[in-house]
């Protein structure tokens, strides 16, 4: 499968959502939903590295899904807001690279 870019990942849920009278949710509803999807992974992370086993009962998530959860709505809410995610990723990353530029202990390179 094509690696696609985040500006592709944004129009394909773009192109998604449209097709629904009811469009994006609104912000809060949104964080509502993310924090809920946050709360997934979580879950699935203590059930696969913590001391917390699945029940019987309990479906059968995964991490890798629920990381998807996060990215889908973590897409819908950067489109709702008609924010660039390319461009908050690069602000980030700069941010990164200057601000905590010397904040962890480098590997060496030789």
């Amino acid at each position: 499968m094509k690696e696609k870019s985040l500006a592709e990942l944004q129009r394909e849920v773009d192109d998604y959502i449209s097709q629904f009278k009811e469009g994006y949710f609104s912000p809060l509803s949104m964080l509502a939903r993310m924090s809920e999807e946050v709360g997934e992974l979580a879950r699935e992370v203590n059930h696969t590295y913590g001391e917390k086993p699945k029940k019987d009962n309990e479906p059968d998530n995964s991490i890798e899904l629920e990381l998807g959860d996060i990215l889908f709505i973590t897409i819908c809410f950067a489109n709702s807001l008609g924010i660039d995610l390319n461009k908050a990723h690069d602000k980030v990353m700069h941010k990164f690279a200057t601000r905590d530029a010397n904040r962890w202990s480098k590997k060496d390179t030789e």
